[in-house]
């Protein structure tokens, strides 16, 4: 059996990616909207998976990323940025 989950709330998944420095701003940012596949949501518990494609605000920049995994942990930058993908 794998020890990856098949999908993850939206806020853990931003912050394990590390979007956000803090799970509770990850978290205020998925509620304020963000697009999963083109749906928007308002709730940071939302899952999503790998092949999921997220539209998102960060600072003053839309965000358009593909997620690639959905990893187990928040690790050091080079493991984040192997879990998505920057469109």
């Amino acid at each position: 059996m794998s020890d990856a989950p098949a999908k993850l709330r939206l806020d853990k998944w931003l912050w394990h990616a590390r979007f956000f420095k803090t799970r509770s701003l990850a978290a205020k940012v998925a509620s304020g909207g963000v697009r999963i596949n083109g749906a928007r949501t308002d709730k940071s518990k939302s899952a999503v998976k790998a092949g999921d494609t997220l539209t998102f605000a960060q600072n003053r920049n839309i965000r358009v990323i593909k997620i690639l995994a959905l990893g187990t942990r928040r690790g050091p930058a080079p493991e984040a940025e192997a879990l998505y993908e920057d469109l």
